[in-house]
């Protein structure tokens, strides 16, 4: 097996940036990536997947590179896949376009596309694996959560105070952050497959959790499914923003409540209840979003709900703003998780700070959670 080259590395970073343009568009697919270099090492075709169902990236770079593509090496973020779903298997495709080397970084753990590699290689392609792996994998980490765990990767996203406030003791939220720690609010919905929150959100902040990016119009912008978990069916009323029409919207009752009333405003789920009787089960909650297609979600819901999804381990990852504000009162930005003494506490590994505006946001993973990726070639 040949070891990569500088330009293949390039390429794949390359590749890389264009797998992120699909976020948001192509679940239960997941993103990925490729750019085509002709037998002299330049660049002949580049492509993403765009939309689930449409032509895999390996295609859209294997027609824009057309006859240079033979002789010469694709490079791609997934192991190219060997099966024949919507559209036909991108291994067949490369070895068609006579391309005489692939380059990929992520094996495919999905036990139904797997195999490319090996069909390439007996087809007499040169096959190399796991290239800038650990990039590729956090750019598709919610579609590896999702084939490895079963369930939908959860992004816990929350805005408080430098003292940990959501609101002050009055109850007045608006606007603890700035409007750049907003717009990039936006930036997460759009590619989530799913936005979540809680009744206590919807009662107090009647939310419309639409995408909104500033220079894009609506037919340009990946709107989520609107998820709102509403135990009783008490808190989601006729003339709620979160029924506008904007996107669609599922509402989550407990299987015994009495939701006659919201029958016609939007589809409804009846979920069992959380041991003990408070909340839904949030296990069977993701598991009816996973069997709708649902690959990713954000979980914007107040304290109460964060404080469930930790405590039941799921919670892959958790961005926060925070705000140089300081109230001394008012909501924390998680509530009961559990924890009673610090040996519990959740700890996290901060990925990312940034500055936004004034604000600071923090990227963080839970300690106990390995990233879901299969082992480097």
């Amino acid at each position: 097996m040949a070891t990569s080259a500088p330009v293949e590395t390039a390429a794949m970073r390359r590749a890389i940036e264009f797998a992120a343009r699909g976020l948001g568009r192509t679940s239960p697919n997941p993103v990925v990536g490729c750019v085509v270099l002709d037998s002299a090492g330049r660049t002949a075709g580049e492509g993403w997947h765009q939309r689930a169902g449409g032509p895999h990236a390996e295609i859209h770079a294997l027609r824009a590179a057309g006859d240079r593509a033979r002789g010469g090496t694709a490079v791609v973020t997934l192991e190219p896949c060997n099966h024949t779903g919507r559209t036909g298997p991108c291994a067949r495709a490369l070895i068609d376009a006579g391309v005489a080397r692939v380059v990929y970084a992520v094996a495919d753990p999905n036990p139904t596309a797997t195999g490319g590699a090996l069909t390439l290689a007996e087809a007499g392609i040169d096959v190399e694996g796991g290239l800038l792996a650990d990039a590729a994998a956090a750019g598709n980490e919610a579609w590896l959560t999702s084939v490895l765990r079963g369930r939908p990767f959860v992004l816990w996203k929350y805005a408080a105070t430098l003292d940990g406030r959501i609101a002050a003791a009055d109850g007045t939220s608006r606007w603890i952050s700035s409007p750049e720690s907003r717009a990039d609010v936006h930036r997460l919905r759009a590619a989530a497959d799913a936005v979540i929150v809680g009744s206590g959100t919807a009662r107090a902040d009647d939310p419309q959790l639409g995408v909104r990016i500033a220079g894009l119009d609506d037919d340009e912008v990946s709107q989520p499914l609107r998820v709102v978990v509403d135990s009783g069916a008490t808190a989601v009323k006729a003339g709620a923003r979160v029924l506008d029409g904007t996107a669609p919207t599922l509402i989550a009752v407990a299987e015994d409540a009495a939701a006659a009333h919201l029958e016609g405003l939007a589809p409804l789920v009846r979920l069992p209840r959380a041991p003990g009787g408070r909340g839904l089960s949030l296990p069977a909650l993701l598991q009816a979003l996973h069997d709708r297609d649902v690959r990713s979600v954000l979980l914007e819901g107040g304290p109460t709900l964060a404080g469930a999804f930790l405590a039941a381990g799921l919670v892959d990852k958790v961005v926060g703003y925070l705000a140089p504000v300081l109230l001394g009162a008012g909501p924390a930005a998680v509530g009961d998780a559990g924890i009673t003494t610090l040996a519990q506490a959740l700890r996290l590994d901060v990925t990312d700070t940034a500055r936004l505006g004034p604000d600071l946001r923090i990227t963080a993973t839970p300690l106990h959670l390995h990233h879901a990726r299969p082992e480097e070639n």
